[in-house]
């Protein structure tokens, strides 16, 4: 049986927001339209991975984050890139390896980001390191008095690494505000889901580390943003990290090289008519939220904007080479300069206010010794009960535990001159 929590009755959009996240997918669609030309004319020198069919997660859960939030997109994420305000121009230089790119040429792919301004960290490779990157991110921000929360993304086949299950470990402990959104794409790149995980929800994972989940149709973009939008709520409230499995499906391969031919066709038959943007279409016609004008408004700002910026990248010059070395390692304020932005007193974190007695207390046993040498009347199973009164002469040695009879003192070997 799933353990997912059901998302409270979500709220009615503004037309604008519903406009928004049809903008914002169609927008994502057409970048990497553009990209998979590009890159059939050679223009595109790293590797390009479609979010063909997955628009509406990107979208759906990047927009329900506030400014002030932090993001760390995965390959498939360009859709959040486009809402927190990363321009198309700098997603194609960027794949171009152009010298106008956020990485000067250095990176042929989406590996850039904006600490400062925009709050993108980087993608990272290794697939899960961003789980605990975004939990120290988290807990940075509650540290320095920020409400932020943190947002990153997974497929299903990344939810199988080690350190999947270690940041989202960290996460509860720590109470951090992350919100992880599992992306469950049914293909891990050649192999189906269910011959890599024996769950039918890969929300169900959330339980081991006793935080919350949601199951939502990752084709139904106003079902993702109000699961997301709920989830971002409960985590800045306190409520410590939320997982969201978004069930959806990889409509082309791994990356352009791979045609997918392992996909079985009526599997991506099924899927196709399950377009998000298609489906959204009709919701928002239904709704007399969107007319043929409108759609046509849209389709033609986009396509101005795309040119723009298609240009732009097209037209900008290879890094040279004597720019090769610069920006490889971080060397301080020519790298970048970032600064705490304390929004509570730094005061709240030192002596006296922060000094707490160095010692835990465990619910059902009561409070264990504390640097001072005092002790407590913890105990475990048939330990005895130690003392809670503390010793009258401080120069008398505590005493020491009876040795276990189980446990008898390994025998001194003799020590021989000259030999082994």
């Amino acid at each position: 049986m799933p353990v997912s929590e059901t998302p409270a009755k979500p709220k009615k959009l503004s037309r604008q927001q519903y406009l928004d996240l049809y903008y914002y997918m169609r927008l994502n669609r057409e970048v990497e339209e553009t990209m998979t030309r590009l890159f059939r004319q050679n223009k595109i020198v790293g590797g390009l991975y479609a979010s063909l069919g997955q628009e509406a997660i990107s979208v759906g859960t990047s927009y329900a984050l506030e400014k002030r939030d932090w993001l760390a997109p995965m390959i498939r994420n360009i859709g959040a890139l486009l809402v927190k305000g990363v321009p198309p121009r700098d997603i194609f230089t960027q794949h171009m390896a152009k010298y106008t790119s956020p990485t000067k040429g250095k990176d042929g792919t989406s590996h850039f980001g904006d600490l400062d301004n925009l709050h993108i960290v980087s993608p990272i490779s290794m697939l899960g390191d961003l789980i605990p990157v975004m939990t120290g991110v988290a807990m940075a921000g509650r540290y320095l008095g920020q409400k932020i929360v943190t947002m990153t993304w997974i497929g299903d086949g990344g939810s199988s690494t080690g350190v999947f299950h270690e940041g989202l470990n960290l996460a509860a402990s720590q109470k951090a505000s992350l919100v992880l959104i599992l992306e469950n794409n049914l293909w891990a790149y050649s192999t189906p889901v269910r011959r890599q995980v024996p769950l039918e929800n890969l929300a169900d994972r959330a339980k081991a580390y006793g935080i919350p989940s949601y199951i939502v149709d990752g084709n139904d973009v106003v079902a993702v943003y109000t699961t997301a939008k709920e989830a971002v709520e409960r985590a800045r409230a306190g409520e410590g990290p939320i997982l969201i499995e978004a069930k959806t499906f990889r409509r082309r391969g791994h990356a352009q090289h791979d045609p997918a031919e392992y996909v079985p066709k009526e599997q991506r038959a099924y899927w196709e008519k399950r377009d998000p943007i298609a489906l959204y279409e009709k919701f928002l016609t239904e709704e007399k939220l969107l007319d043929s004008k409108g759609k046509k408004e849209i389709e033609d700002k986009i396509s101005a904007l795309l040119e723009q910026e298609r240009e732009f990248a097209e037209n900008s010059p290879m890094p040279p080479p004597e720019t090769a070395e610069q920006g490889v390692y971080c060397t301080g304020p020519e790298c970048h300069d970032l600064k705490p932005k304390w929004e509570r007193s730094i005061d709240e974190l030192l002596p006296p206010k922060s000094s707490v007695d160095a010692a835990w207390v465990v619910e059902g046993f009561g409070r264990g010794g504390t640097s001072s040498g005092s002790t407590a009347p913890i105990h475990f199973g048939d330990v005895p009960v130690a003392s809670a009164e503390k010793s009258s002469d401080p120069a008398k040695p505590s005493r020491k535990p009876a040795a276990s009879p189980m446990k008898k003192p390994f025998p001194k070997k003799p020590f021989r001159k000259g030999g082994r």
